[in-house]
């Protein structure tokens, strides 16, 4: 059996904007054993990020705050780590390589220190052997020369090789747990592949743990072995990444399958949609979150909001399967 390096556990995360409370995370729970990727998935603004933030401990208080659940990394809950015990977790067991990877780069600082600095941290290495392996992780991410892009700066970099020195920061003290939130967003489709070729193959030789987090359907069928769609806030259905995309149950996963353009579609046909819009967070205070854009909405969906189920392999929130 392979072991459990996480567990996230009925977690709550509300901001506080004025006199509003907003729920951005509601509930949401899943496992994650060693060597394992995950993907989250779901439309902007469904609680995917802040999800991972919150495992990062990374959310910006105020306005934001986790008021419920645990965050179990290897046995122990993060949330009642303090600052500086976080500080030693985070780089070195685990990591994230982030949405925008040129506003996540220091303009400021060559690619060299902004990598160096994180694996002194947490390897107590001098400069130069911290320098060294700088250059050894910009050839595990397969930068070509990079004894000179050490002395670059973000800018002068393509936006694929910023993300691949993104990867290379992140990776560079092993980590036990990689989360990639949106990797591929704005890069073409070639570097795209070539991004997540490269995430899986650094998975397999370190045996990291991975979530993968996106809106892209295709980007998680590639990476992962188990999948979370979430949608308000909340996780609507959980499953291995068969049986979501060959037996879809919840109304709003099998909105998002069929909405992937097909190759073989005829020209004229029109692409199926998701009628209606993602409702603002908290603005559905009773019944399912997903009512107002479900075509088999039923009585008790308007009221009651459905628990979290087993159908076969899949875990679904939907009254349909209650």
């Amino acid at each position: 059996m392979n072991e459990e390096i996480l567990k996230v556990d009925n977690l709550g995360v509300n901001f506080y904007i004025g006199d509003r409370i907003v729920p951005a995370v509601d509930g949401v729970s899943f496992s994650l054993l060693k060597g394992e990727t995950l993907g989250i998935v779901g439309e902007s603004g469904c609680g995917k990020s802040v999800t991972a933030l919150s495992i990062m401990r990374l959310l910006q208080t105020p306005p934001a705050r986790i008021v419920r659940g645990e965050i179990l990394f290897k046995g122990e809950n993060l949330l009642s780590k303090s600052a500086e015990e976080m500080r030693k977790i985070r780089g070195k067991e685990i990591s994230m390589i982030f949405q925008e990877p040129m506003t996540s780069l220091n303009p400021v600082f060559t690619i060299g220190q902004q990598i160096s600095e994180v694996i002194m941290q947490h390897q107590n290495l001098s400069k130069k052997e911290a320098l060294s392996k700088t250059i050894d992780m910009l050839r595990l991410v397969k930068i070509p020369l990079p004894e000179r892009i050490i002395k670059q700066y973000p800018h002068q970099l393509s936006g694929g090789m910023r993300q691949r020195v993104m990867i290379a920061i992140a990776l560079a003290c092993g980590p036990e747990l990689l989360i990639a939130d949106e990797p591929t967003t704005a890069l073409d489709v070639t570097v795209q592949a070539q991004i997540l070729d490269l995430i899986n193959e650094l998975k397999e030789k370190l045996n990291s743990a991975v979530i993968m987090i996106s809106h892209d359907l295709g980007v998680v069928a590639e990476v992962s072995n188990k999948v979370a769609v979430m949608y308000s806030g909340r996780i609507v259905e959980y499953a291995d990444v068969q049986s979501i995309f060959n037996e879809p149950k919840h109304p709003y996963t099998k909105g998002l399958i069929e909405a992937i353009p097909d190759i073989e579609m005829d020209r004229q046909q029109r692409l199926r949609e998701i009628r209606g819009a993602v409702p603002f967070p908290g603005e559905i205070k009773e019944g399912c979150r997903f009512k107002t854009r479900c075509d088999c909405a039923r009585k008790n969906c308007i009221t009651e909001e459905p628990p979290l189920i087993q159908v076969g392999t899949n875990h679904v929130r939907c009254w349909n399967y209650a």
